[in-house]
C-alpha cells in the first residue's frame, strides 16, 4: 500500500481507468475536472492517490475555497471534495484511512474544514471516515432514471409535464449551445438569481466561459421570441450521469412559458440521448427542514436519496466562530 502525495505521482492512465470502473465515480474527481479547475487559476487544488498492489485504488481531489477578503475569507475557507473521493469497490479501509489522513495532514492547516460532498452511496466506508474523525451529516439529492425518454416522462409530476408542454406551445425552444455570447447572456441570469435570491458568491464569468470549452460540459438555452429567457449548465461522466450544475430563468418574465423547467427537462433529455442512466440534480437540502428548491425539484420524478456529506473540522472553534461571524456579515 503506497501514499501518492501529489497528482504528479499519480498515473494518469490508472485514474481515468478507475473512474471507468469505480462505483462512487463523479465527474468532478475525473483527471479533467481536476486539470480544469487548475487551469482556471481561481482554485488551490489538492490531489491525493493510494495505490495497493501497485494498481491505484483512490482519488482525492479537493478544492480550496474562501469567500471575500480578510477575516471573512480567513473564517470561510475550506476545502471541498465534490462529488466524494473515488474509490474502487475493492478499496480496503486501511487504504481509504491512509487516503483520508493524508488529505487531513494536507489540508488542516489551509482550512477551516473539509467537507465531502457525496453524490453516491458511501455507507460502506461510513465507520472508516468517522474513525478519521468526519462526522456525517445527512443530505438530501434527487437522481432522475433516465434510461429511457418514455420511462423519464412517466415519472415526471403531471404539473410538470404540463408546464414543459405549455412552454413549447407557446414557442419556446432549448437547444444545446457553444456560443460565448450565450454564455454571457446565461451568466447575466445567473448572477441576478444569485444576487437576489441565493446570496451566495458566483464563480466569474470567465470560469463559465472556460468550462464552455470543455467536451464535458453542455449549456442548454431556452429561447422565447428570440430572447434568452433560461438555461441550464450541466456536466457529464461519459455514458453514465448528467449533472445538472447551475439553472436559471427568467420565470417572472415569462410566466406561460416556466423557462427553467424547459431548461432542465431539455438537459435530462439530453442525458437519454447521450446514453447517460442518470441525471443528477446536485442536492436538495436537508432532511427536517423545509426547502422550497427540493419541493420543485420533486416534480421532475426523481428518486429522493440521503447520501449525506462528510465534515472534518480542523479547526473546531474557527468553525463555529466563522459560521456565527459570516452569518453577520452577509445580512
Amino acid at each position: 500500500m503506497r501514499l501518492l502525495a501529489d497528482i504528479s505521482s499519480i498515473d494518469r492512465q490508472q485514474w481515468s481507468s478507475l473512474v471507468a470502473r469505480s462505483p462512487v465515480a463523479s465527474i468532478f474527481q475525473t483527471p479533467e475536472m481536476s486539470d480544469f479547475f487548475a487551469e482556471t487559476g481561481l482554485f488551490e487544488t489538492v490531489v491525493l492517490g493510494v495505490e495497493e498492489n501497485g494498481l491505484l485504488m483512490g482519488v482525492v481531489v479537493a478544492l480550496i475555497l474562501g469567500e471575500g477578503k480578510g477575516l471573512k475569507k480567513r473564517l470561510s475557507s475550506r476545502a471541498i471534495i465534490n462529488g466524494g473521493p473515488l474509490l474502487d469497490e475493492g478499496t480496503s479501509n486501511e487504504a481509504l484511512a491512509m487516503l483520508l489522513k493524508a488529505t487531513i495532514r494536507e489540508l488542516k492547516r489551509r482550512c477551516v474544514y473539509i467537507e465531502s460532498r457525496n453524490f453516491n452511496d458511501y455507507s460502506s466506508w461510513k465507520a472508516v471516515f468517522e474513525t478519521c474523525g468526519f462526522s456525517y451529516l445527512p443530505h438530501y439529492n434527487f437522481h432522475i432514471d433516465t434510461t429511457s425518454r418514455e420511462l423519464m416522462e412517466n415519472n415526471m409530476g403531471k404539473s410538470c409535464k404540463r408546464n414543459v408542454k405549455n412552454s413549447l406551445r407557446e414557442g419556446a425552444e432549448a437547444t444545446e449551445s457553444s456560443s460565448p455570447e450565450e454564455m454571457k447572456a446565461f451568466y447575466g441570469m445567473l448572477a441576478n438569481l444569485y444576487k437576489e435570491k441565493v446570496k451566495r458568491p458566483l464563480f466569474p464569468e470567465s470560469f463559465f466561459q472556460q468550462l464552455l470549452e470543455m467536451p464535458f460540459a453542455h449549456l442548454v438555452v431556452v429561447k422565447c421570441q428570440g430572447e434568452m429567457a433560461g438555461g441550464t449548465l450541466c456536466l457529464e461522466l461519459k455514458g453514465r450521469v448528467v449533472y445538472e450544475w447551475f439553472v436559471c430563468g427568467r420565470d417572472k418574465e415569462w410566466r406561460n412559458v416556466h423557462p427553467s423547467e424547459l431548461a432542465t427537462y431539455s438537459a435530462m433529455c439530453l442525458a437519454v440521448e447521450h446514453g447517460c442512466c442518470r441525471y443528477d440534480m446536485m442536492g436538495a437540502g436537508e432532511p427536517g427542514k423545509s426547502y422550497g428548491v427540493r419541493d420543485h425539484k420533486a416534480h421532475f420524478g426523481g428518486t429522493l436519496v440521503e447520501h449525506g456529506r462528510f465534515l472534518h473540522r480542523c479547526k473546531p472553534l474557527v468553525y463555529w466562530a466563522g459560521k456565527m461571524v459570516i452569518k453577520i456579515i452577509s445580512r
